[in-house]
């Protein structure tokens, strides 16, 4: 449940302008580079919100922003109808399995657990850059040829849709390579099924921390707003911007916040 401090009217203006401010920065980082995760989640841990209840609060803040890429990507999608629903099931069963993984972990462990998670995160993030390029190389070198799934496909993608709603920062990446370990070699259909599969899993575990109470409704309200016009932002500024100085700065705050974390427990 929500801490009852926060429930009842404890959320400060400061605190949600701070949130506010920082899905803005959030939103902009995920137009541009991805990885905003890995700035809301600690900066509204640092606004006094405990880690599990900020953590269902930025799902259910931030995966109304997966609407927009999906949009984005319609014309990759065409055709691909079997790939969408196989990869609905395990994305669903795994979000739904992570959410109430995630309330069965409680406030002080999950506080306990959550620096190591955006420890590898932040490597994760890190390892977006390598897997494209060689993603990329795969689709220069020919045609793809049709990907295949089966029994190996649907367990590892149970298991990211698991850490997906549990957690979440970096599950692009993990689906991005399980799509590229059945077949997949064209990143633009791989980037469509990864925005689907993700839009899935944040649904279901948002509708279970709702469920369950452990929203902060005007924090997530405020940051849903601040992602948006964030995301807007950051999409016009993405092109006089150099990504590699944003990637670099998003795995600086994601070390640093390890570091806070770890010494905050």
């Amino acid at each position: 449940m929500v801490d009852p401090s926060l429930a009842n009217g404890g959320l400060t203006v400061g605190t949600l302008i701070g949130a506010g401010f920082a899905a803005v920065v959030g939103g902009a980082i995920n137009s541009i580079a991805g990885g905003g995760t890995l700035v809301t989640f600690p900066a509204i841990v640092a606004l006094g919100v405990p880690p599990l209840t900020a953590n269902a609060t930025n799902t259910m803040a931030l995966w109304p922003g997966a609407f927009g890429s999906l949009w984005g990507y319609r014309e990759q999608l065409a055709g691909m109808r079997s790939w969408v629903a196989r990869f609905s099931v395990p994305s669903v069963l795994g979000g739904l399995s992570g959410g109430w993984l995630l309330l069965s972990t409680g406030q002080e462990r999950f506080a306990r657990i959550v620096p190591f998670l955006v420890l590898g995160a932040t490597v994760l993030f890190m390892l977006n850059g390598p897997l494209g390029r060689w993603l990329r190389g795969r689709g220069a070198a020919g045609a793809e040829a049709e990907p295949q799934g089966g029994p190996f496909f649907f367990l590892a993608q149970f298991l990211v849709g698991v850490y997906g709603g549990y957690f979440g920062a970096g599950i692009g990446i993990l689906m991005l390579a399980v799509l590229g370990l059945v077949g997949f070699t064209d990143i633009h259909r791989m980037n469509a099924v990864k925005v689907w599969g993700a839009l899935l899993m944040n649904v279901v575990a948002a509708g279970l921390f709702a469920w369950k109470g452990v929203v902060l409704w005007p924090l997530a309200l405020v940051m849903a707003v601040g992602a948006i016009v964030g995301g807007y932002g950051g999409s016009r500024f993405a092109m006089r911007v150099g990504q590699v100085w944003v990637r670099r700065a998003v795995v600086a705050i994601g070390m640093g916040s390890f570091l806070w974390l770890l010494v905050r427990r």
